[in-house]
């Protein structure tokens, strides 16, 4: 090997390294031009749908695509480098206009502009535009990743006589960035969804395929490095500086061919693999006749070994038997067998691999082609199950048992003789719940700033852009626990018997409805409700609704309006209001339902934010509301205080609320505050938690921050806290007899397998900076509101609780 790179640079391989030279001035060392093996990343995009989720104007809007190397930010740009329109847009001539675009200044793309007039509007795109992305001189495959970026382009309409105009050539709206690591370049094929952000809520429904295509081969141009004079007695290796140089090029460059030789037989193997699992995916079989009959390498290979005996014996390091043929463990092929094959034997694999991989890839064109709804599915499917597994960086799981019921040793005895007995997956009295969850989220936020996440899916860089800034999300599932003792609260005797008793009903009424609803055929009718807090606006959980809606287009949501502008009345008059308006939209939706088809089952869900789950659970206690009591489904809380703010520990946040009720009399802040009685059990709270508000939900999902300082982390959660755990008081016994009665609830046995999950949402508090929200504990209470991604971490992870 090294005799004939020798030969190449115009060595004596018979003069020894270590002889001296003559005081001759060395002559130039000749360099033959050397052969360059080029490749090309070529990166497929189909977008396939614009979804209108939630935009605020209506305007003409085009999407604007580039894409780069991400290690060099200027030189390295894709090219666009064809353009087909699969499909017939779904709008009329007057809902677009113009033609797309290639602007070879920034080498972007546009598509044509199309008219958005009202939310949930479909745009069939229906376009593929391939990008070309060289390899610059200095880089090799696998040696950075790709930047991919979508643009939302805005224009708005100008009325021109009859005629509806775009103003320009459309201003950024907003940008979504995706990051295609470098592991993925060799062969990707994904589900692409781009939302932009929250002020512009819009799905496009966009799958990518990347592969990497050989170019051609070429004769570089003769280089003669300039060689300078050497001192007399000099070593030859320490003097003919340029024809060592040269020597190190010509090994780099045979290296970098070895590497892309590798590179373009991995890429063919992926895509072979990925056709494979596409036919199998939507039962779609791929003609490959043409590929194994007339593209086998076998002849070459073998030929190949012969001529380069190293190759055919070589033996690969830790195996202790030499490999037979290229092939390295498991079926890879070793990159240092190849860089003992000869520069021919190199550009014959080069070509042929190329060309298997051009078929390939051609091959899957024409596949998608034909069946492109068939595949986006099929992308999104997996797309969807790969979820929970790529976000789990940020999440944290946990089982623990639910205590059966939380009891101090005897309310009656004196203080100094009760022992507190506590479940066991309680935390223990000496510690704050709040400030270890809180730590826990921090050393785990610690841990993520020190990960190297190198993946071979796409990124989104609305998420690992900042990794240690996405929220931390603790998911805590809790299971009952089996029953130990029959306890001598009045409110718990005889439970056995009528658990036994009603799990047995309800299994029986279980069985006779689902062999009646399996053999009625219709559709079911899921509406969700959703609720702001104090002083909110109904619009105020507008992003976790668009992310229950990507999850199932098919909802009917209610935003509800009943108590916008009148939080500060009496939580029955709340409660009331919105009893009214969810069951006026029931029976509306109902109704149409049933003339548009026979309408099988209906899911009533509801999400709440702040004081908006009291508001919810109130009207869910008011008699009219019964009948549809059975149709409960999923429950939703965003750190809702559902014991109140008695153990409040915001001293300063409390003095707020003395000072809402001295100076405007506020009834809710009252009632909150369990001073709108003298008797704590008289008071509207206590009455709350008695009522059976919970027990019909099928899924119950509790979510709590400790930052957040506007409710306390014990109310959010449903749980015990250490100052209620040593109050021996008559508000200490009352407060655990409303902890009690909702736990009851949620262990009720009128649903088979409810889900009872809580979940601890740490925000990245460095960059709110020191100010009065954050200082009274305001911020994180409002960016449940103002941030998204956690709501993907729970609805994407647990889909099957919001279908």
């Amino acid at each position: 090997m090294l005799r004939r790179i020798a030969w190449l640079i115009g060595f004596n391989n018979k003069v020894e390294q270590a002889k001296k030279l003559s005081n001759a001035k060395p002559q130039p060392a000749k360099v033959q031009p050397a052969v360059m093996l080029d490749t090309i990343q070529e990166i497929a995009i189909y977008i396939h749908r614009f979804h209108n989720l939630d935009l605020f104007q209506q305007g003409w809007y085009r999407l604007k695509i580039t894409m780069r190397w991400e290690n060099d930010q200027q030189t390295s740009i894709g090219a666009p480098s064809r353009v087909m329109q699969y499909e017939a847009p779904n709008v009329g001539s007057d809902d677009v206009y113009g033609v797309w675009r290639i602007d070879d200044t920034d080498n972007s793309f546009a598509t044509r502009p199309f008219r958005i007039k009202y939310a949930k509007q479909d745009v069939l795109l229906s376009i593929l535009v391939a990008f070309h992305l060289p390899l610059t001189e200095n880089e090799g495959p696998l040696s950075s990743a790709v930047i991919l970026k979508f643009e939302l382009l805005y224009s708005p309409v100008l009325e021109k006589g009859s005629e509806f105009q775009p103003s320009s050539d459309g201003c950024p709206a907003a940008v979504h960035e995706f990051r295609i690591p470098p592991k993925a370049l060799l062969g990707l094929h994904s589900y692409c969804p781009v939302y932009f952000d929250s002020f512009h809520a819009v799905l496009v429904d966009v799958s990518v395929h990347v592969c990497l295509l050989k170019v051609g081969s070429r004769k570089g141009a003769k280089k003669v490095p300039s060689v300078p004079y050497s001192a007399p007695n000099a070593v030859a290796g320490e003097t003919i500086d340029g024809s060592s140089q040269a020597l190190d090029k010509v090994a780099c460059t045979d290296l970098k061919h070895a590497t892309l030789v590798k590179a373009l037989f991995d890429a063919r193997d992926t895509l072979l693999v990925e056709l494979q699992r596409f036919g199998n995916g939507i039962n779609r079989v791929i003609d490959l006749t043409e590929f194994t009959s007339t593209m086998n390498e076998t002849k070459l290979s073998d030929s190949i070994l012969q001529a380069n005996p190293a190759t055919a014996h070589a033996e690969v390091p830790g195996q202790g038997k030499p490999q037979n043929g290229l092939e390295g463990v498991g079926g890879r092929l070793d990159v240092r067998l190849l860089q003992n094959l000869s520069k021919d034997d190199k550009i014959k694999l080069f070509n042929l691999w190329g060309e298997q991989v051009s078929y390939l890839w051609n091959t899957f064109l024409n596949f998608h082609r034909e069946n492109k709804t068939q595949i986006v599915q099929f992308l999104r499917d997996a797309w969807a199950k790969d979820r929970r597994a790529e976000w789990s960086i940020w999440m944290v799981y946990s089982k623990v048992e639910m205590p059966h019921h939380y009891i101090n040793g005897g309310f009656d005895e004196p203080s100094h003789h009760i022992v507190h007995k506590r479940g066991p997956s309680l935390l223990k009295l000496t510690d704050e719940p709040a400030e270890l969850a809180t730590m826990r989220a921090e050393l785990h936020r610690r841990s993520i700033a020190q990960m190297r996440i190198n993946n071979r899916s796409i990124q989104d860089m609305q998420i690992f852009g900042d990794p240690s800034g996405v929220p931390i999300v603790i998911m805590e599932r809790v299971i009952n626990a089996p029953r130990r003792t029959v306890s001598d609260i009045s409110f718990l005797k005889n439970f056995d018997v009528m658990h036994l008793a009603t799990t047995s009903t309800v299994l029986e009424a279980g069985k006779s409805q689902s062999s009646t609803s399996a053999a009625r055929s219709g559709h079911d009718l899921k509406i969700v409700v959703f609720v702001h807090g104090f002083q909110g606006h109904h619009l105020d959980l507008r992003l976790v609704r668009n992310q229950w809606l990507l999850i199932d287009s098919k909802i009917h949501f209610l935003m509800s309006e009943a108590n916008e502008e009148k939080t500060s009345g009496d939580f029955r008059d709340m409660g009331l209001r919105l009893a009214h308006e969810v069951i006026a939209y029931v029976k509306k939706k109902m109704d149409k339902a049933s003339r548009s088809g026979d309408l099988r089952n209906i899911k009533l869900s509801f999400v709440g934010h702040s004081i908006g789950n009291i508001i919810i659970r109130t009207a869910l206690a008011e008699s009219i509301m019964e009948p549809y009591l059975r149709f409960l489904h999923t429950y939703v809380s965003l750190s809702g205080p559902h014991l109140g703010y008695l153990y409040s520990s915001n001293s300063l946040f409390n003095s707020g609320l003395w000072l809402l009720k001295k100076l405007k009399g506020t009834q809710c802040i009252h009632q909150l505050t369990f001073t709108d009685d003298p008797d704590i059990r008289n008071t509207f709270f206590y009455k709350l938690c008695k009522q059976k508000t919970l027990e019909n939900f099928k899924n119950i999902v509790l979510l709590s921050s400790p930052q957040d300082g506007y409710v306390p982390y014990h109310s959010a959660r449903i749980e015990s806290c250490r100052a209620a755990s040593t109050d021996y008081s008559k508000k200490g016994k009352a407060f655990l007899e409303m902890l009690n009665y909702c736990i009851d609830q949620i262990r009720a046995p009128t649903c088979e397998n409810r889900v009872f999950i809580r979940c601890d949402v740490n925000f990245d508090t460095s960059t709110y900076g020191k100010n009065l929200n954050t200082f009274i504990g305001r911020a994180a209470h409002i960016e449940f509101l103002e941030s998204d991604i956690f709501a993907r971490f729970i609805m994407w992870s647990f889909p099957e609780l919001f279908e």
